[in-house]
């Protein structure tokens, strides 16, 4: 099965629920990718999926051109907020769904603040992700 986690930046949100959904299954093909890639992981997604036991530091960020001529079984939205454009997938996709998070790279604060909202958001696309994989993948591989 071939999946595809569709963000604007390809640096937090989209690496998270791709570090995920692989750790739930490895016999699944998980990619994700940006419509304006930002070229690299965020330092601090990497800390915290570290922190749940999972290592994304070999992830790249990459552009979604880079998967058009593809064929996917589901392609997975994460942007969140009013202030973010979600991208569009014109590519071949079977199934579609969107799953909006917010944005923790834009928390504002202190650090204990900036570090309580990654960690937040990582959770929640655990837990979300987990669900999904439950209840609409791990049957229909």
């Amino acid at each position: 099965m071939k999946i595809l986690i569709l963000c604007t930046g390809n640096s937090c949100r989209s690496q998270m629920a791709h570090g995920f959904l692989q750790s739930f299954d490895p016999s699944l093909s998980v990619y994700s990718a940006g419509t304006k890639a930002s070229g690299k992981v965020n330092p601090k997604a990497i800390e915290v999926m570290y922190d749940a036991g999972i290592d994304i530091s070999h992830h790249t960020s990459d552009s979604v051109d880079k998967y058009m001529n593809d064929e996917w079984d589901y392609v997975i939205t994460v942007c969140g907020g009013a202030k973010e454009s979600c991208p569009t997938f014109l590519g071949k996709v079977k199934n579609r769904l969107h799953i909006g998070f917010d944005d923790p790279s834009e928390a504002t604060g202190t650090l204990e603040f900036i570090q309580s909202e990654y960690i937040r958001v990582r959770d929640e696309i655990k837990k979300i992700f987990y669900e999904l994989y439950i209840d609409k993948i791990k049957g229909h591989e």
